[in-house]
């Protein structure tokens, strides 16, 4: 692997900060903050508990600094201090994991498929190898989960191997050894995961695996690996694996969650606070991420995703997206029509057939709608729900199509210079009166909304498939269903889809998906959206529309990035999703914003935008 080099804090700085410089002790934190970050978030695999273990390693450092003899020493200090916190919470986990286990209370546990290595493989598509090495770390003992966040780390040039042996209190020769143990257990466990996902699967691993709970586990690994070894059908699957620095090469640190403001910690704590390394809370000590009772930086709902994004932007697809030029058709407009009167809207976007209760906007500064100049491309669409002053909202939105996850847009207006999409929700859509509106409205018609998902439409490959032909006769230009995640995956629930489509000789002639980005980073969010359509596109070679997409992190809870990150993402994608040939439309998600809740919608009412708001009306 590459490395960089790797820069250090100045050793004038450590020692005013060790002086009690507050500037200085500031600028120190910030600086090594992105390292504590990544050490913790991997060694901790994405756990929600990540936020508190850095804040209180942060404290750590801070109370020991005025003890620390050589400033030169600051960095392999800083990683010693980090790797203790990250054991304590690991120990501190473990005695209370037992005890709920032992009262019989195992729904309390963390649900295994909510981990960091499940939010990758759901809603960021890594390619298979990636894939395989991020769930493959499930299978580690946590002592080599940690050691696996060091050696990436020094694999990428931010830590030495002194550094990394001195943080496990280990020779470097011990330490090496350690590392090599580490890769080899990798390397099972990637075999592992390729036995348990074969289809077929081996039928004795079947056997062996009946009174497995699904949790993966190092005793596990163990078992699974001894019968891969002895069994004629599983052996072999170890053929191609890529050396796993290669996998990694070139992935970027994690980022910190814009949440985690180091002034305001340092605010936190006592002016004689750094009296001592350790503090009087000990060492099962406070993790509810409070000084004193105060908050003093935000939840760690941010770092599953911030973690997932290190990972894999931004190389998703081995490269950045494609610059070769994809004929496609143009869109051909559908006429504008008037409101059907039979059927009533619906209320609020958490209703069927409508999105999946994605939240309404940003809480920020709003303005009249109309910029200098209002922008109209071909691409451009939105999804829609009705509001006060939506029809208002849409037509200044500059959106040239929009839809409403239905076959109708009661309550709301075709702009002259829009068009309405219909789409097929769900299973229970396919009626008569459904198919007999989407024909009257044009050319297109959307299909099956998030069949993947069990709180949208939740159908089964098979049964798309049987409804499939009802949706042909009802479109003459028709999107696949759109997924949530994954649509770039080998066995995955679109690419099972179009292969039996394929098989039956169906009719798909664009394919339907969605995107939500955890990194608010802009570049980096865009890198990863056009890297994945990309991924798409390779794999089925049609058009792609993108029926919604916006920042939002849905790893655990609901979390929005500022006005100004959502509103700098919709500039930035929109011109990149322009750029991209094969890219016939997108959507923004949505069209409608709460101003008292954050989302990512673009208007409050009829005539006053959201920052998000603004940038989409200019976006060309």
């Amino acid at each position: 692997m590459r490395k960089k080099p790797r820069s250090g804090p100045d050793a004038g700085v450590v020692t005013a900060a060790c002086a009690g410089d507050r500037q200085a002790l500031d600028h120190l934190l910030t600086q090594c903050l992105p390292l504590v970050y990544n050490i913790v978030g991997r060694a901790l695999n994405g756990h929600a508990d990540v936020d508190d273990v850095v804040q209180e390693t942060l404290l750590r450092i801070v109370r020991g600094l005025p003890k620390l003899r050589d400033p030169s020493a600051f960095r392999s200090w800083l990683v010693a201090i980090t790797i203790r916190q990250v054991r304590d919470r690991e120990q501190a986990r473990a005695t209370d994991r037992d005890r709920r286990t032992h009262l019989e209370d195992a729904e309390t546990i963390t649900d295994p498929a909510l981990d960091f290595a499940g939010l990758t493989i759901l809603r960021l598509g890594l390619t298979e190898q990636r894939r395989e090495v991020v769930e493959a770390t499930r299978w580690l003992d946590p002592d080599d989960q940690e050691l696996l966040s060091l050696w990436w780390l020094e694999e990428t040039g931010e830590l030495e191997r002194a550094e990394l042996a001195g943080a496990l209190g280990l020779s470097d020769r011990h330490a090496s050894v350690r590392v090599q143990r580490m890769k080899k257990q990798m390397e099972v466990s990637r075999v592992v995961v390729r036995a348990l996902v074969a289809a077929p699967r081996c039928v004795e691993l079947d056997e062996t695996a009946s009174t497995w709970d699904g949790t993966p586990s190092a005793l596990w690994r163990k078992r699974f690996a001894r019968h891969i070894r002895g069994c004629g059908v599983c052996q072999g699957l170890d053929e191609g694996l890529l050396p796993m620095d290669r996998l990694l090469s070139g992935l970027p640190l994690v980022a910190v969650p814009a949440h985690f403001d180091v002034s305001r910690l340092l605010d936190a704590v006592p002016t004689t606070a750094p009296s001592g390394h350790g503090g009087a809370r000990g060492r099962h000590g406070n993790r509810s991420g409070r000084i004193g009772g105060k908050q003093v930086v935000g939840g760690s709902a941010a770092v599953a995703v911030a973690v997932v994004a290190a990972l894999v932007a931004p190389r998703l697809t081995g490269g950045s997206s494609p610059t070769t030029a994809v004929a496609s058709p143009s869109p051909t407009p559908v006429v504008s029509v008037t409101p059907s009167p039979t059927l009533s809207p619906s209320a609020t976007p958490s209703k069927s057939p409508s999105p999946k209760a994605k939240p309404s906007p940003l809480p920020s500064k709003h303005t009249p709608a109309a910029p200098a100049h209002i922008a109209s491309g071909a691409k451009k669409g939105v999804g829609v729900w009705t509001f006060g002053g939506v029809s208002q909202a849409l037509a200044a939105s500059g959106a040239s199509w929009y839809y409403t996850w239905s076959t109708q847009h009661s309550g709301i207006t075709t702009p002259s210079s829009g068009s309405f999409v219909p789409m097929i929700w769900g299973a229970k859509s396919v009626t008569d009166a459904s198919l007999a509106q989407a024909r009257s409205y044009g050319p297109y018609l959307l299909g099956f909304n998030e069949p993947d998902m069990a709180q949208q439409s939740n159908m089964t490959v098979e049964q798309a498939l049987q409804l499939w032909p009802k949706l042909m006769a009802a479109g003459r230009i028709l999107g696949s269903p759109a997924v949530a995640y994954g649509g770039d995956t080998a066995g995955g629930w679109l690419d099972r889809f179009m292969s039996g489509a394929g098989t039956k000789g169906y009719r798909v002639d664009f394919i339907t998906l969605h995107w939500y980005g955890g990194d608010f980073r802009t570049p980096q969010a865009v890198r990863q959206l056009t890297s994945y359509l990309a991924a798409v596109y390779a794999r089925y070679h049609k058009p792609i529309w993108l029926t919604e997409y916006a920042l939002i992190d849905f790893s655990q809870g609901t979390r929005f990035p500022s006005a100004q990150q959502q509103a700098d993402f919709v500039t930035a994608s929109t011109k990149a999703l322009d750029g991209l040939s094969y890219v016939q439309r997108y959507a923004w998600f949505g069209l409608g914003a709460d101003p008292s809740k954050p989302s990512s919608g673009l208007f409050t009412n009829g005539t006053t935008t959201t920052a998000a708001g603004r940038a989409f009306q200019s976006a060309d």
